[in-house]
């Protein structure tokens, strides 16, 4: 039988636990934070303090419900970054302390590797190398996957992530936060050519999106001077319009990216992976290039364990442990 091992997710709003055997996930585990919605934001300390909170709880319940006890679990594992120091430092405290009082090797897990690792949680499962596009609130990368530990970013977001932009263009609308999912909610019953925006053109596999997000702004801050009743009357065209943007800029990088690399192998993980448009897109785009394209289930899309699990699983054998003295890293290169 394979090893056991918990895994621990706390790097943003998310408090996740999952147990993974023999490199089947058996659950995964998620506590969400609201508290954040009235701010429009993730506030990190509160996100740190619910974590505090939530996360003996939903390791037990995980443990719980996986039937599984701790003297069955042969490591633990743990996001160590990136992400926020507080949120991090909670689960890295966590898993240090079950480590030292159980006598279990630990293992550090890279966020963003974890996003990758997560097609390999159900199948179909992609076979190496392939092309990941790892999209979120705080990343927007293109990611060359060589093994399961063997990653190299060749294209990157030089300021905004795609995310924070879809969040961004929701706030200037008057839609709560988390404003990503209602523009692709909206977004379906809107004309996606209604409104053109300029964008930041980059050179090789790069991304900007801090350009479209101000042009966003001052088109729709300069309609309403002239009709305060603008963005009600056109709300659904509007987040087609600058969903549409977003994502052909992805899928613009995402070409080249495959043409460069001779790669047919195409993956997707990460938040904004969830979204519609975007998978639509995306396998349109995989007809007419023969790509053969893989879409995460929505509940590995965002922060959760299951993806730390997988990801530890592959280091658990290869043995490759970390020490006690290990602390969180906000930021964290794949």
């Amino acid at each position: 039988m394979g090893p056991v091992i918990l895994a621990i997710e706390s790097s943003c709003d998310e408090t996740s636990a999952a147990i993974i055997q023999n490199g089947k996930v058996l659950n995964n585990i998620i506590a969400s934070q609201t508290v954040h919605n009235k701010y429009g934001g993730v506030v990190p300390e509160l996100a740190s303090r619910a974590h505090q909170r939530n996360i003996v709880a939903v390791a037990s319940y995980a443990l719980g419900t996986a039937n599984i006890s701790m003297q069955d679990v042969d490591a633990i594992a743990f996001t160590r970054g990136p992400g926020l120091l507080g949120s991090l430092l909670v689960g890295v405290s966590f898993a240090k302390g079950i480590a030292l009082a159980l006598n279990k090797p630990l293992i550090e897990v890279n966020h963003m590797q974890a996003h990758v690792l997560a097609h390999f949680i159900d199948d179909p499962k992609p076979t190496f190398p392939f092309l990941c596009l790892t999209i979120s609130g705080g990343h927007t990368q293109i990611v060359l996957v060589k093994d399961f530990l063997d990653m190299e970013v060749i294209g990157e977001t030089q300021d905004d992530a795609v995310g924070e932009a879809f969040d961004k263009a929701a706030k200037i609308l008057g839609l709560p936060y988390p404003g990503g999912p209602l523009i692709d909610k909206f977004a379906q019953s809107g004309n996606e050519k209604a409104f053109k925006f300029s964008k930041t053109i980059m050179p090789e596999l790069d991304f900007s999106f801090s350009g479209i997000k101000t042009a966003f702004l001052y088109f729709v801050r300069d309609a309403k001077k002239s009709n305060p009743d603008f963005v009600e009357n056109n709300l659904a065209d509007l987040c087609a319009s600058i969903q549409h943007h977003l994502i052909a800029m992805l899928l613009e990088k995402l070409i080249v990216a495959s043409k460069k690399t001779g790669i047919r192998q195409i993956a997707i993980a990460g938040g904004v992976s969830a979204n519609s448009r975007l998978r639509n897109m995306l396998l349109a785009e995989a007809e007419g290039r023969n790509w053969n394209v893989f879409i995460p289930a929505f509940e590995y899309c965002t922060d959760n364990a299951a993806m730390i699990a997988m990801a530890a699983h592959y280091k658990y054998l290869r043995g490759e442990f970390t020490s006690l003295d290990v602390t969180p890293l906000a930021r964290m290169a794949i």
